[in-house]
């Protein structure tokens, strides 16, 4: 039975199922937009959501849409539309986390670029979900691969940016295809005219939430992120606290059991925390906090639940041990620093399986963020070295009387047959206790990042597209094609190939290389092209700016 007071989307009445998935994640209390979304998706109506990415939306209806399911009717039963690839692969992945503990579930993300054989397959054994780009969709729908009888809810996922894509004519087409008695959610950061006329076209007496964007609060931090593997996460974290100048630091963990453990491994490595969650008593919560508060406490642990409310001064940097399930959470967890004006710091610590979400806070944020290295070996014994000396520079600068202990090393010199130095190092090998001067060598080994994030407008910068699969074609069967979409307009290799793969039907692995330069790119694509083609792949959009693709002539515009 699960208890509203401890996680508060019990007293939205989602699926006990769905519950033991989110308390898995760590999920305890409704973002807005989920508060607001699945109240009125549970009881079937129909709703409009005007929110960014990243706010917590893709929750807000796949935890109401799988409280409904019926797990024996394998017909789809949901049709999620998202304008890429990049995103149907993350609501699925997303789909699949909150029915975790819905065991014989089926979801199947369909998108061009993508073999139709597996996704036949799939949808010939029955899905309870699809999500997946207009274009594959209406394809499996013209073939009759894919069935919409059994449908309940259409979900339309950022819809601004398909309207921007050119996709809105496809969405209608599909819309049409879909049962008259079915429910529909349209979710969109902004709301433009033909957004707003879908919406009274095919919503029927939608609920109305809006959620105002908040990203200004990271405005005075600036924003970092450590490329670690999982299990490097809590040496990384040992040696940005002992290397950074911070005054307080807020680190924060996804689970109530994850910063028990971390305070505990934290402490014994000498470092001055304490853990923050929702098991304390509040007496005891306010007793931790005035610790932090007063210095105590240099380092507090906390779930983002804990550390709602705390306004504390001398936090100087933030730590998430784990990328935040969404944007709303990172704004909400950098902005304990960088406050009144001052400047703070917040590092991410980034798995190599997490970078794609790590792209969409930089998108919806509109600010960057910078890969830092963990710092190595030398680094650290540098700083120990330092700090090291400083204290001995407090002992000799300060008003202690020495005279007994200079005595005393050139008495033990002497009956030694030493030198005064070797007294000294002696006693400075001592002193340096259970942190050595000289770390071990490093075992970490940092993964290999993705594309760099180099600062914009040093000139051409070149990036080069990789393909899952090992087998590309040879340089002779490829040709250049230039793009009118660049660095500057703040495109990807990921955008370009996701735009190109969605439209033209082709396969990831046949794009060549991708050279991204300040206001355009290039492309390599199968020589051959066919005209028609060609010529649908001009009117794509990227980011509001049509490709506008042609043949490379080889020279710079």
């Amino acid at each position: 039975m699960h208890d509203p007071k401890t996680n508060e989307f019990a007293a939205l009445n989602v699926t006990p199922a769905v519950l033991d998935a989110l308390e898995k994640v760590g999920y305890e209390r409704p973002s807005p937009i989920q508060a607001g979304a699945i109240p009125p998706l549970l009881e079937g109506r129909d709703l409009l959501g005007t929110a960014q990415t990243g706010t917590g939306k893709t929750a807000a209806f796949a935890l109401p849409l799988l409280s409904r399911l019926d797990l024996k009717d394998v017909r789809p039963q949901i049709l999620c539309l998202t304008p890429t690839r990049e995103l149907a692969i993350q609501v699925s992945e997303a789909f699949r986390r909150y029915a975790s503990q819905m065991p014989g579930f089926r979801i199947l993300p369909v998108y061009g670029g993508q073999e139709y054989a597996g996704q036949l397959r799939n949808l010939r054994q029955g899905v309870h979900v699809v999500v997946g780009t207009p274009g594959r969709v209406m394809d499996h729908l013209r073939r009759g691969s894919l069935v919409l009888d059994g449908l309940r809810t259409v979900v339309l996922d950022e819809a601004d940016e398909m309207l921007r894509m050119g996709f809105l004519d496809d969405v209608e087409w599909i819309l049409q295809q879909a049962p008259d008695e079915r429910q529909t959610a349209l979710f969109s950061a902004t709301m433009p005219p033909p957004i707003r006329k879908i919406a009274e076209t095919y919503l029927n007496d939608p609920s109305v939430v809006r959620i105002e964007n908040k990203t200004a609060t990271v405005e005075h931090t600036e924003q970092l992120a450590c490329l670690v593997h999982r299990h490097d996460k809590l040496d990384a974290l040992a040696r940005l606290i002992e290397t950074s100048n911070h005054d307080g630091m807020l680190v924060f963990a996804r689970t109530k059991s994850g910063t028990v453990e971390l305070a505990e491994r934290l402490t014994e490595r000498g470092f001055a925390c304490d853990a923050l969650n929702g098991d304390m008593t509040q007496q005891a919560r306010e007793r931790t906090i005035g610790r932090f508060k007063s210095g105590a406490l240099n380092i507090l642990i906390a779930t983002d639940v804990a550390a709602r409310g705390i306004d504390v001064p001398r936090i100087t940097h933030v730590i998430n041990i784990d990328v935040p399930h969404d944007v709303e959470a990172y704004i909400h967890r950098i902005g304990r620093t960088g406050r009144a004006g001052q400047s703070g710091t917040a590092i991410t610590f980034v798995t190599p399986r997490e970078t794609r979400m790590l792209s969409s806070i930089e998108r919806i944020t509109r600010s960057p963020i910078r890969w830092l290295d963990v710092p190595r070996r030398e680094q650290l014994a540098a700083r120990r070295i330092e700090t090291f000396k400083k204290k001995m520079l407090d002992i000799v600068a300060g008003e202690e009387d020495l005279d007994f202990f200079r005595e005393l090393v050139r008495e033990f010199a002497d009956e030694n047959g030493c030198t005064v130095e070797d007294a000294a190092a002696a006693l400075a090998f001592q002193a340096q206790g259970e942190r050595p001067l000289q770390p071990p060598a490093d075992e970490m080994r940092p993964p290999r990042r993705p594309s760099p994030r180099q600062d914009r407008g040093a000139g051409p910068q070149r990036f080069e597209h990789r393909g899952k699969r090992p087998v590309r074609p040879k340089n002779g069967d490829l040709e250049r094609f230039r793009i009118q979409v660049g660095l500057d307009h703040g495109v990807t290799p990921g955008h370009i190939v996701g735009a190109i793969t969605n439209e033209a039907g082709l396969a990831g692995n046949s794009i060549g290389r991708i050279r991204l330069y300040a206001k355009d790119s290039t492309v390599d694509l199968p020589r051959g092209m066919p005209q028609q083609t060609l010529k649908h792949l001009q009117k794509v959009r990227i980011f509001q700016r049509p490709l506008a693709i042609r043949r490379d002539s080889g020279g710079r515009p």
